[in-house]
């Protein structure tokens, strides 16, 4: 079981230059696998509704799902701090936030992550009273996304601006070691991780952001049905599949 991690390590970390790298991993030998090449976190997310379970959307993902590849991904995992999403539903209140950050905790993971700016707040703050270490997550909200209408980038108009530099610097002051920055228009996304001594971790917020994160399988072209536009392949892992599971047909047919 990983163990929480040290706001001030993170906040270190960033004042010393260092740049993050993560990935997400939902099994496990996924999460065995990348915990032995040196990322700075592994994150169980909540990603795993669509390219694990064949969901639309995150909105569909359950606190048990969650606990349960939390569970798989912490058995693999010995050396890098494990985070879980809570999912959708599963912190509406302070309260239910820390009841269900205590499961996912006891499942393995040593901080969890939530989205949301301000309104947030009050849960990041219950999650900390109870000494659960937060990662926060702002700009695009993968939980919102119906209510939002599709997948955009923020921070394009002066109000959306203004108010993403108001939500991070929140979520630094609420106690979070960290936050991933989600389809956030690159000069904010820079700007803001100039102005906060927490890191932020970009996913399509461009390179000025001070680690960068992304979803395994779209990183192995494992998930071919959908190909966000921000990530460049290092493999095509599903044609690879394919191919290899067509000279195994070609074999026993033979």
């Amino acid at each position: 079981m990983s163990q929480p991690l040290p706001p001030s390590t993170f906040r270190r970390k960033k004042s010393e230059g260092h740049k993050f790298a993560s990935l997400t991993a939902y099994d496990y030998p996924l999460g065995r696998l990348l915990d032995e090449v040196g990322l700075d976190f592994i994150l169980v997310g909540d990603s795993l509704g669509m390219v694990v379970l064949g969901h639309p959307d995150t909105t569909l993902v359950t606190l048990d799902d969650m606990i349960h590849h939390t569970k798989a991904v912490a058995r693999g995992v010995s050396q890098t701090l494990v985070v879980a999403d809570l999912s959708a539903h599963s912190a509406e209140t302070p309260e239910q936030a820390v009841a269900s950050a205590r499961q996912l905790i006891a499942a393995g993971a040593g901080a969890v992550k939530h989205e949301g700016g301000t309104e947030a707040i009050p849960i990041i703050q219950a999650l900390r009273a109870e000494g659960i270490e937060v990662l926060g997550h702002i700009g695009m909200l993968p939980q919102r996304v119906r209510e939002e209408g599709g997948y955009r980038i923020k921070g394009k108009t002066p109000q959306q601006a203004e108010q993403l530099i108001k939500d991070a610097c929140a979520l630094s002051e609420a106690g979070v070691f960290g936050m991933v920055l989600e389809l956030v228009s690159p000069p904010l996304a820079e700007e803001i991780s100039r102005k906060i001594p927490v890191p932020t971790i970009g996913i399509g917020s461009g390179q000025g952001c001070d680690g960068q994160i992304l979803v395994t399988y779209d990183l192995l072209g494992m998930f071919p049905w959908f190909k966000p536009k921000f990530v460049q392949p290092k493999l095509d892992l599903a044609s690879q599949i394919q191919g290899a599971v067509r000279e195994f047909i070609g074999e026993a047919r033979s």
